[in-house]
């Protein structure tokens, strides 16, 4: 499946990072694994649930420096071994309409993770998809290229220092 990127609809992240992209993968899929890296610090990931399948759940709860916590709910639309990863806070697990998106910020998206082989590593590649341009706005402007490339960073670092294996 090739993605259409909608400049007005779609925010994209693309890097070379220096580690395997089984490791990667498994950094995503993983609770124990992403709870370690997926929110810039000091936030931390209370709470994660994986059921890594089309329909399955992609569930965590983040909570800020100050205790407040920011639960999240989506669904897995495609799941491709060390290849890609896609889910949407529009479906609830089970491919159940939501009756609004379950996510701290209240709007859609729907989020691709493509993982290639690379010379260096592995290319990254992080898609948030929208449905509105004011949606899209709304994401950037909460940060989305400096908190995704942030947890990008902390994801490698991770991988680096041994605890993703």
């Amino acid at each position: 499946m090739k993605i259409e990127i909608d400049p007005k609809l779609d925010l994209v992240l693309e890097r070379i990072v220096d580690v395997p992209r089984e490791l990667v993968w498994k950094a995503w899929t993983q609770a124990d694994h992403l709870k370690k890296w997926f929110v810039p610090k000091p936030w931390v990931v209370a709470e994660c649930e994986i059921d890594l399948r089309p329909g399955g759940m992609f569930r965590s709860v983040m909570r800020s420096p100050e205790g407040q916590e920011f639960p999240g709910s989506s669904c897995y639309l495609e799941v491709v071994e060390n290849e890609r990863l896609v889910w949407t806070s529009a479906l609830l697990p089970g491919y159940r309409p939501a009756k609004k998106p379950i996510n701290a910020h209240e709007f859609a998206f729907t989020a691709f993770i493509l993982l290639e082989d690379h010379a260096g590593g592995t290319k990254y590649t992080a898609i948030a998809v929208h449905g509105e341009e004011e949606t899209k706005k709304t994401h950037e402007q909460m940060g989305f290229h400096d908190g995704w490339g942030t947890v990008l960073n902390q994801l490698v670092e991770e991988i680096k220092k041994g605890s993703i294996k």
